[in-house]
């Protein structure tokens, strides 16, 4: 058997879907988003029942109400996880149980893109499962333990972002809510709307995009635009791992996959790597007095 390297030329020709987050104040118009989006391609996971916003769109749903089919749909669109035990979520075991009630997975090929609305409340129906497990229960008191239900919810939610994240062949997009909140300076901050600490903070290491959707301003009058890159003056959560994409764009899904999937300078002309240039002025005023 000879080492399993992956060539350039097949690395390249694998398909790659885009996993990504969208964050926004209540309202903005994420749920709309999916009118920018194939119909026919899309499966909406809707976990708000907010679909009035989108009354009249002619895509696929499903409507998972817990974190048992939650857990059930991850694994059923993103396949098994080899390296789990069979007693554990998204293992070979967990999805041949899955693929029993929900019948052939390749049902799902018809779809290109997931739609997940929200993660807010898939993080809120993880914690009340969360809640309900033993490790939520103190060992010596047999109490509730806050501590450890909200290690547990980290993990089972985290688990459940990588393994829709490991979904080559599919666009997997989340939303959520977005909060303003002032820090211990007093400064504006803004975070995800998610039960615990954990997810918000190690989320953007797992998808390859983060957006907020916000309302910006042009000469006084405000529109709905996407803010992309981490260095923004509105300090909005945001990432472009795809290098493809500039600091606002137009808060249309469809065209942005577009832009992410289109071709890209090499990195040595689209990154930089030197310093701006040095102004005199404030060199001037920075030297010590004598």
């Amino acid at each position: 058997m000879s080492l399993p390297i992956i060539s350039a030329d097949q690395r390249l020709a694998e398909p790659r879907g885009i996993k990504g987050c969208i964050f926004g104040v209540s309202g903005i118009g994420k749920t709309s988003l999916l009118w920018t989006l194939n119909a026919s391609t899309t499966l909406f996971m809707d976990l708000e029942a907010g679909d009035l916003a989108i009354e009249g769109w002619a895509g696929d749903s499903i409507r998972p109400r817990t974190w048992t089919e939650c857990r059930d749909f991850a694994v059923f669109i993103g396949g098994p996880n080899p390296a789990l035990r069979d007693e554990q979520p998204y293992s070979p075991a967990h999805y041949k149980a899955v693929c029993d009630r929900f019948g052939d997975p390749a049902a799902l090929d018809r779809y290109d893109t997931i739609f997940v609305d929200s993660i807010t409340v898939a993080g809120r129906l993880c914690f009340g499962w969360c809640k309900g497990q033993p490790e939520a229960l103190s060992e010596k008191t047999g109490k509730p333990d806050v501590r450890g239900a909200y290690g547990l919810h980290g993990r089972e939610m985290i688990g459940w972002l990588t393994h829709l994240q490991h979904t080559r062949a599919k666009n997997v997009w989340f939303v959520g809510i977005l909060d303003e909140k002032l820090d211990d300076f007093n400064r504006k901050v803004f975070q995800p709307q998610i039960d615990g600490s954990k997810t918000g903070l190690e989320l953007p290491g797992i998808v390859d995009e983060v957006i907020t959707m916000a309302e910006l301003k042009a000469d006084g009058d405000p529109y709905r635009a996407f803010v992309c890159q981490t260095i923004n003056p509105w300090s909005f959560p945001a990432k472009d791992r795809s290098g493809r994409l500039d600091q606002v764009e137009e808060p249309h899904l469809g065209r942005l996959m577009t832009k992410i999937r289109a071709a890209v300078a090499p990195a040595p002309k689209r990154l930089t790597y030197t310093s701006p240039p040095a102004d005199p002025a404030a060199d001037a005023q920075s030297q010590p007095q004598s």
